[in-house]
Protein backbone atom coordinates (compact mmCIF):
# COMPACT_ATOMS: atom_id res chain seq x y z
CA UNK A 1 0.00 0.00 0.00
CA UNK A 2 1.20 3.67 -0.83
CA UNK A 3 1.85 5.66 1.98
CA UNK A 4 -0.20 9.10 2.19
CA UNK A 5 1.59 12.43 1.97
CA UNK A 6 -0.04 15.67 1.51
CA UNK A 7 2.53 16.45 -1.67
CA UNK A 8 1.95 13.40 -3.15
CA UNK A 9 -0.65 11.12 -5.17
CA UNK A 10 -2.96 11.27 -7.79
CA UNK A 11 -4.52 14.21 -8.23
CA UNK A 12 -8.53 14.62 -7.74
CA UNK A 13 -10.70 12.99 -10.24
CA UNK A 14 -7.71 10.71 -11.67
CA UNK A 15 -8.46 7.11 -12.17
CA UNK A 16 -7.10 4.82 -9.45
CA UNK A 17 -4.92 1.83 -10.42
CA UNK A 18 -6.58 -1.01 -12.69
CA UNK A 19 -6.92 -4.01 -11.82
CA UNK A 20 -4.22 -6.58 -11.39
CA UNK A 21 -3.91 -8.65 -14.65
CA UNK A 22 -4.71 -5.48 -16.77
CA UNK A 23 -2.52 -2.24 -17.89
CA UNK A 24 -2.31 0.54 -14.77
CA UNK A 25 -2.77 3.67 -16.25
CA UNK A 26 -2.22 6.21 -13.22
CA UNK A 27 -1.89 9.92 -13.67
CA UNK A 28 0.80 11.78 -11.41
CA UNK A 29 0.22 15.00 -9.74
CA UNK A 30 3.26 16.96 -11.15
CA UNK A 31 2.81 20.41 -10.57
CA UNK A 32 -0.14 22.32 -8.68
CA UNK A 33 -2.37 25.17 -9.29
CA UNK A 34 0.12 27.49 -7.83
CA UNK A 35 2.96 26.34 -9.55
CA UNK A 36 1.71 26.34 -13.33
CA UNK A 37 0.48 29.67 -12.18
CA UNK A 38 3.56 31.08 -11.10
CA UNK A 39 5.56 29.67 -13.97
CA UNK A 40 3.10 30.84 -16.19
CA UNK A 41 2.99 34.89 -14.85
CA UNK A 42 7.03 34.35 -15.03
CA UNK A 43 6.66 33.89 -18.72
CA UNK A 44 4.41 36.61 -19.43
CA UNK A 45 6.65 39.01 -17.83
CA UNK A 46 9.92 37.51 -19.32
CA UNK A 47 8.22 37.65 -22.35
CA UNK A 48 7.17 41.64 -22.39
CA UNK A 49 10.77 42.32 -21.07
CA UNK A 50 12.20 40.81 -24.36
CA UNK A 51 9.35 42.36 -26.44
CA UNK A 52 9.81 45.60 -24.73
CA UNK A 53 13.92 45.50 -24.40
CA UNK A 54 14.17 45.17 -28.41
CA UNK A 55 13.21 48.75 -29.28
CA UNK A 56 15.21 50.04 -26.11
CA UNK A 57 18.34 48.11 -28.20
CA UNK A 58 17.88 48.64 -31.66
CA UNK A 59 16.82 51.76 -33.43
CA UNK A 60 15.46 49.49 -36.53
CA UNK A 61 13.33 48.60 -34.11
CA UNK A 62 12.31 51.61 -32.34
CA UNK A 63 11.52 53.44 -35.31
CA UNK A 64 8.62 51.17 -36.19
CA UNK A 65 7.33 50.79 -32.58
CA UNK A 66 8.06 54.76 -31.26
CA UNK A 67 6.72 55.99 -28.06
CA UNK A 68 10.04 54.85 -26.80
CA UNK A 69 9.44 56.77 -23.37
CA UNK A 70 6.58 54.18 -22.81
CA UNK A 71 8.23 51.46 -23.88
CA UNK A 72 11.10 51.97 -21.55
CA UNK A 73 7.92 52.56 -18.74
CA UNK A 74 6.31 48.87 -19.19
CA UNK A 75 9.83 47.53 -19.37
CA UNK A 76 10.51 48.84 -16.04
CA UNK A 77 7.42 47.78 -14.56
CA UNK A 78 7.82 44.45 -15.56
CA UNK A 79 10.99 43.77 -14.33
CA UNK A 80 10.28 45.62 -10.81
CA UNK A 81 7.12 43.06 -11.15
CA UNK A 82 9.43 39.44 -11.99
CA UNK A 83 10.16 38.39 -8.54
CA UNK A 84 6.38 39.18 -7.39
CA UNK A 85 4.38 35.85 -8.47
CA UNK A 86 7.51 33.84 -7.08
CA UNK A 87 7.52 35.61 -4.16
CA UNK A 88 3.50 35.08 -3.46
CA UNK A 89 3.58 31.70 -4.90
CA UNK A 90 6.08 30.32 -2.59
CA UNK A 91 4.87 32.15 0.72
CA UNK A 92 1.67 30.72 2.95
CA UNK A 93 0.26 27.48 3.31
CA UNK A 94 -1.05 27.71 -0.78
CA UNK A 95 2.47 27.82 -1.48
CA UNK A 96 3.59 24.35 0.02
CA UNK A 97 4.35 21.68 -3.04
CA UNK A 98 6.04 24.90 -4.13
CA UNK A 99 8.34 24.74 -1.23
CA UNK A 100 9.18 21.20 -1.84
CA UNK A 101 9.59 21.15 -4.98
CA UNK A 102 12.31 24.43 -4.64
CA UNK A 103 14.07 22.03 -1.73
CA UNK A 104 14.43 19.38 -4.78
CA UNK A 105 15.95 21.62 -6.95
CA UNK A 106 18.67 22.89 -4.52
CA UNK A 107 19.52 19.11 -3.76
CA UNK A 108 21.82 17.09 -6.15
CA UNK A 109 21.88 13.34 -6.14
CA UNK A 110 25.69 11.25 -6.64
CA UNK A 111 24.49 10.55 -10.03
CA UNK A 112 23.20 14.15 -11.02
CA UNK A 113 26.29 15.49 -9.46
CA UNK A 114 28.88 12.78 -11.79
CA UNK A 115 26.17 14.36 -14.72
CA UNK A 116 27.83 17.52 -13.92
CA UNK A 117 31.44 16.69 -13.86
CA UNK A 118 31.32 15.11 -17.04
CA UNK A 119 29.63 18.12 -18.33
CA UNK A 120 26.68 16.21 -19.30
CA UNK A 121 27.92 12.93 -20.59
CA UNK A 122 26.89 10.54 -17.90
CA UNK A 123 23.36 10.14 -17.95
CA UNK A 124 21.41 9.74 -14.51
CA UNK A 125 19.92 6.32 -14.64
CA UNK A 126 16.11 6.21 -15.39
CA UNK A 127 15.06 4.46 -12.51
CA UNK A 128 17.03 6.71 -10.10
CA UNK A 129 16.26 10.03 -11.41
CA UNK A 130 14.60 12.62 -9.31
CA UNK A 131 11.78 14.64 -10.37
CA UNK A 132 13.72 17.09 -12.16
CA UNK A 133 17.06 16.51 -14.15
CA UNK A 134 20.12 18.27 -13.98
CA UNK A 135 19.61 20.80 -16.49
CA UNK A 136 16.25 21.79 -14.89
CA UNK A 137 17.85 22.42 -12.14
CA UNK A 138 20.97 24.40 -13.91
CA UNK A 139 18.32 26.20 -15.06
CA UNK A 140 16.08 26.72 -12.26
CA UNK A 141 19.20 28.03 -10.43
CA UNK A 142 20.28 30.57 -13.22
CA UNK A 143 17.17 31.97 -13.59
CA UNK A 144 16.65 32.52 -9.91
CA UNK A 145 20.24 34.39 -10.01
CA UNK A 146 19.14 36.57 -13.27
CA UNK A 147 15.93 37.86 -11.79
CA UNK A 148 18.06 38.91 -8.96
CA UNK A 149 21.41 40.46 -11.09
CA UNK A 150 18.81 42.45 -13.51
CA UNK A 151 16.53 43.77 -11.12
CA UNK A 152 19.68 44.72 -8.95
CA UNK A 153 21.16 46.40 -12.29
CA UNK A 154 18.05 47.53 -13.67
CA UNK A 155 17.37 49.70 -10.36
CA UNK A 156 20.81 51.48 -10.65
CA UNK A 157 20.06 52.20 -14.56
CA UNK A 158 16.39 53.80 -13.73
CA UNK A 159 17.16 55.51 -10.43
CA UNK A 160 20.74 56.44 -11.60
CA UNK A 161 20.65 59.41 -9.94
CA UNK A 162 21.25 57.23 -6.31
CA UNK A 163 24.56 55.59 -7.17
CA UNK A 164 27.66 56.62 -8.10
CA UNK A 165 29.25 56.59 -11.96
CA UNK A 166 31.51 53.79 -11.48
CA UNK A 167 28.09 51.60 -10.24
CA UNK A 168 26.26 52.92 -13.51
CA UNK A 169 28.74 52.10 -16.00
CA UNK A 170 29.28 48.58 -14.13
CA UNK A 171 25.45 48.19 -14.24
CA UNK A 172 24.89 49.13 -17.74
CA UNK A 173 27.49 46.30 -18.84
CA UNK A 174 25.76 43.88 -16.45
CA UNK A 175 22.50 44.24 -17.32
CA UNK A 176 23.13 44.35 -21.45
CA UNK A 177 25.34 41.34 -21.33
CA UNK A 178 23.06 39.31 -18.79
CA UNK A 179 20.05 39.87 -21.02
CA UNK A 180 21.79 38.54 -23.94
CA UNK A 181 22.60 35.68 -22.10
CA UNK A 182 19.04 34.89 -20.98
CA UNK A 183 17.04 35.27 -24.12
CA UNK A 184 19.29 32.41 -25.33
CA UNK A 185 18.77 30.56 -22.53
CA UNK A 186 14.82 31.13 -22.70
CA UNK A 187 14.80 30.52 -26.51
CA UNK A 188 16.30 27.13 -25.38
CA UNK A 189 14.35 26.51 -22.87
CA UNK A 190 11.08 27.17 -24.96
CA UNK A 191 12.26 24.84 -27.65
CA UNK A 192 12.98 21.88 -25.36
CA UNK A 193 9.67 22.38 -24.19
CA UNK A 194 8.48 21.76 -27.73
CA UNK A 195 10.25 18.75 -28.15
CA UNK A 196 8.72 16.85 -24.66
CA UNK A 197 5.40 17.56 -25.38
CA UNK A 198 4.12 15.63 -22.39
CA UNK A 199 6.34 17.40 -20.00
CA UNK A 200 4.70 20.88 -21.59
CA UNK A 201 1.79 19.32 -21.28
CA UNK A 202 2.00 18.68 -17.27
CA UNK A 203 2.82 22.60 -16.42
CA UNK A 204 -1.06 23.35 -18.37
CA UNK A 205 -2.64 20.16 -16.27
CA UNK A 206 -0.38 19.33 -13.32
CA UNK A 207 0.00 15.76 -14.41
CA UNK A 208 2.07 13.14 -16.42
CA UNK A 209 1.23 9.38 -16.94
CA UNK A 210 2.85 6.75 -15.02
CA UNK A 211 4.39 5.25 -17.90
CA UNK A 212 6.39 9.32 -19.09
CA UNK A 213 6.96 9.04 -14.96
CA UNK A 214 9.20 5.89 -15.06
CA UNK A 215 10.75 6.40 -18.23
CA UNK A 216 11.64 9.99 -17.20
CA UNK A 217 11.97 10.63 -13.70
CA UNK A 218 12.07 6.85 -12.03
CA UNK A 219 13.44 7.89 -8.90
CA UNK A 220 10.42 10.33 -8.11
CA UNK A 221 7.77 7.89 -9.73
CA UNK A 222 8.43 5.21 -7.19
CA UNK A 223 8.38 7.55 -4.17
CA UNK A 224 4.82 8.40 -5.43
CA UNK A 225 3.64 5.69 -6.04
CA UNK A 226 5.34 4.20 -2.73
CA UNK A 227 7.50 1.18 -4.04
CA UNK A 228 10.85 2.99 -3.74
CA UNK A 229 12.68 0.78 -1.74
CA UNK A 230 16.50 2.10 -2.19
CA UNK A 231 15.73 4.32 -5.20
CA UNK A 232 13.14 6.85 -2.86
CA UNK A 233 14.72 10.47 -3.28
CA UNK A 234 14.79 10.83 0.27
CA UNK A 235 17.47 7.62 0.20
CA UNK A 236 19.28 9.12 -2.86
CA UNK A 237 19.34 12.53 -0.92
CA UNK A 238 19.58 11.36 2.44
CA UNK A 239 23.36 11.51 3.53
CA UNK A 240 25.15 14.71 3.46
CA UNK A 241 28.05 14.65 0.95
CA UNK A 242 32.01 16.06 1.77
CA UNK A 243 31.02 19.66 0.93
CA UNK A 244 27.78 19.83 3.06
CA UNK A 245 25.61 18.96 -0.39
CA UNK A 246 23.01 16.28 -0.03
CA UNK A 247 24.09 13.19 -1.89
Amino acid sequence: MSRAHPLRGRPPGAAPPAKRGTVRTVALARFDAVERLAHWANALLLGILVATALPLYFASVESVVGRRALVAEIHVWAGVALPVPLCVSLAGPWGARFRHDVRRLNRWSSDELRWLRSFGTRAVPSHRADKFNPGQKLNAAFTAGAIVVMLASGSVLKWFALFPLSWRTGATFVHDVLATVVVVVVAGHVLLALTHPQSLRSMVTGTVSEDWARRHAGGWAADELGDGGSDTPERIFGEPGPYGELT
